[in-house]
């Protein structure tokens, strides 16, 4: 009869010791040696007439393999269920255990598996973390920028014949000249679209006057600022560090000359953007536009919200690690997952760790909430999630969409899906934690404009990287 005893090796690291009888394995080994003898196919003999020695010796030893592998395991998961072990991972083996193997010898055999052990652990009390609820300013500015950007967006493109404004838009083709204006040979050809106003303002006098097919030759620092260069040098697949691309001189040949049309602030502008919105005159527009933009800043502020919760549960949760075993763990596991590439260097572990073990500390703390919480996912939800996410690709066609019997079928085709499903599992899961740490935060409020919150959000992120 098979027994296991446990050993402490180390800081919540266990040997496991399996020691297996061969009567734990021997009467189904020899099971599977007759079934298999029945149906091998052999040249030279009937089917279920292949003697029983020739089987034996020439899938023996795989079959003896697998059915002590199969005893051990067994062995195992009743042991792990039994006694209520939370391990991390599997357990590792000794992989020399395996070399004593012998299907000619059958024989009493034990086992050597360690386990990480999962540590137990307070989380700290959200309602004493600090968290601070940024207030973005929405400034007529921010207002009137998008109004813009609407008019634009909505406008109409007149074909004109003449550049005499800033606010013309050429297509251009950019083609790489020498000093002296001579077009290089294999250089440099590009297409492009630009706003007169785009070129420096002492540059574009250069422009006026000019028709399709006139040109400009132009060295590119003394043509565009720095904000416009560094668009520019890259869309030409320059390098913006390189002092020497910015001095090159390119040839600019008008192929199109236009004038965007703004759209006009009227009530049948608002009603094409805010249809059944009683939306009549320019002030109750710019109350739309601010509602807008105050909802897109509450968002962002909420994810950050999210992200200092994060961080204060990760960086306050005091956990323990049986950090030898988990080295040793992800020491097998390679890159894709191939079972025939070598296993990561020491070198590789020590600088996965510390990312890995970040991760695994969110994922204790995240666990530990669900469980003594009670946060669970229902399918209906994943459904909703699926069918939510299909009807923002489609942006504004999901409206009428929404009821069709096409829509249903996508959903019911991606709940087959079982990476999508996991997928849209977790995400509603993490979306749950931190709706439920929301409630146990008391926020902060601070007033910051949008360049600030820009700038905070983009040094954060920096920092991750």
């Amino acid at each position: 009869m098979a027994t296991i005893t446990k050993e402490n090796i180390g800081l919540l690291h266990e040997k496991l010791i399996v020691k297996l009888e061969k009567t734990d394995y021997l009467p189904s080994f020899e099971k599977a040696l007759k079934d298999y003898s029945k149906k091998a196919n052999i040249p030279g003999f009937r089917k279920g007439m292949v003697p029983a020695g020739l089987i034996k010796k020439m899938y023996g030893p795989s079959l003896f393999t697998d059915e002590v592998l199969r005893s051990v395991d067994r062995e195992l998961i009743s042991y792990l269920q039994h006694d209520k072990l939370d391990i991390f991972a599997q357990p590792l083996p000794l992989e020399t255990d395996f070399r004593q193997l012998d299907v000619n010898n059958p024989a009493d055999y034990t086992f050597h598996f360690e386990v990480g052990m999962k540590p137990e652990f307070q989380l700290p009390d959200l309602e004493k973390i600090k968290v601070t609820d940024y207030k973005v300013t929405v400034t007529d500015e921010m207002i009137n920028n998008e109004i813009a950007r609407l008019q634009n967006r909505y406008g109409n493109m007149k074909d004109q014949d003449t550049v005499n404004t800033d606010e013309n838009v050429l297509n251009v083709l950019f083609r790489e000249v020498n000093d002296n204006g001579l077009e290089i040979e294999n250089g440099i050809a590009k297409d492009n679209s630009l706003l007169v106003k785009y070129f420096k303002e002492s540059f574009r006098g250069n422009f006026m006057g000019k028709v399709t097919n006139d040109f400009v030759i132009v060295q590119l620092d003394k043509a565009f600022d720095e904000k416009e260069l560094d668009f520019i040098l890259s869309d030409l697949g320059l390098d913006k560090n390189d002092p020497a691309a910015a001095q090159k001189h390119f040839k600019i040949q008008i192929v199109k000359i236009g004038l965007l049309e703004k759209k006009e602030l009227n009530e049948e502008f608002f009603n094409q953007l805010y249809p059944g919105k009683e939306v009549k005159v320019e002030a109750d527009f710019r109350n739309k536009i601010k509602e807008e933009i105050e909802a897109y800043w509450k968002s962002q502020a909420r994810s950050q919200i999210h992200d200092q919760i994060y961080h204060q549960l990760t960086d306050h949760t005091a956990i323990t690690f049986p950090e030898s075993f988990l080295k040793k763990w992800l020491k097998t596991q390679n890159n894709q997952g191939d079972k025939e590439q070598a296993p990561k260097s020491e070198e590789q572990v020590e600088q996965e760790f510390p990312s890995f073990l970040n991760q695994l500390k969110w994922t204790l703390v995240s666990d530990k909430i669900v469980q003594d919480n009670g946060i669970q996912v229902q399918p209906d939800e994943i459904r909703g999630f699926a069918k939510q996410q299909l009807l923002g690709y489609m942006g504004n066609m999901g409206g009428s969409a929404e009821d069709q019997p096409w829509v249903n079928d996508y959903i019911e085709r991606m709940m087959k899906d079982r990476k999508y499903v996991e997928d849209a599992y977790n995400r509603i899961q993490a979306q749950k934690i931190f709706e439920w740490a929301e409630t146990k935060v008391k926020p902060v409020e601070k007033e910051i404009s949008a360049e600030e919150f820009t700038k905070m959000a983009e040094e954060h992120q920096h920092h991750h990287h």
